[in-house]
């Protein structure tokens, strides 16, 4: 059980996907002006993540690696996963219509965030069970989200702040962004400090 909450508050705090590891930029910046768009599309990435993973570690261990084709994982990979945002963007237009013209194209391209990706791949990489796999990935979902929550507010206070001219819009952005990621580089002792 310790060793679960190590996995999960590392993948939050310290090792956020978004602002230690810089993976699921293109959502981060793209979907971030809006709350109820940062929240909604946190849960979309949270569920992907965790069924992505819940799918892709059996097949790799299971049909890749006997066969001897696990130079097929990122392939396959990749199309579990736009299998699974083609459901999450299926329902979500048929039961959150809102939700689903806010998130806008940023909806489709969960198929191509390398957060997604990623996590499946480090998975594997890391050498974590298949629990510890799920832990991790829904981990990283929820740190994604603290990630978008925090931008988001960050984003709103920005556009009722007096910024100068030449630093509005992308500049702030970005500028912004580097300081919430600096601010996370805090936590980095912290896992070691809380499980001794």
């Amino acid at each position: 059980m310790k060793e679960m909450m190590i996995i999960l508050v590392s993948v939050i705090l310290v090792d956020n996907f978004v602002l230690s590891k810089f993976l699921g930029i293109c959502p981060f910046l793209g979907v971030s002006k809006k709350l109820d768009s940062a929240v909604g599309m946190s849960f979309a990435v949270i569920f992907v993540m965790t069924i992505a993973t819940l799918v892709t570690y059996p097949i790799f261990t299971y049909l890749l690696v006997p066969n001897d084709i696990g130079y097929l994982q990122t392939i396959v990979f990749i199309l579990v996963i736009a299998a699974l945002v083609q459901l999450v963007e299926i329902t979500l237009k048929k039961y959150v219509p809102v939700l689903y013209k806010a998130l806008g194209v940023y909806l489709p391209l969960i198929t191509t965030n390398c957060a997604v990706l990623g996590v499946t791949l480090l998975n594997i990489d890391s050498g974590y069970t298949y629990l510890q796999s799920i832990v991790n990935a829904l981990g990283a979902g929820i740190g994604f989200m603290l990630a978008m929550v925090l931008f988001s507010g960050v984003r709103q206070t920005m556009e009722h702040s007096n910024i100068p001219h030449a630093f509005k819009g992308v500049p702030s952005v970005l500028i912004a962004a580097s300081i919430v990621s600096v601010s996370f580089m805090g936590f980095a002792g912290i896992v070691d400090g809380l499980f001794r």
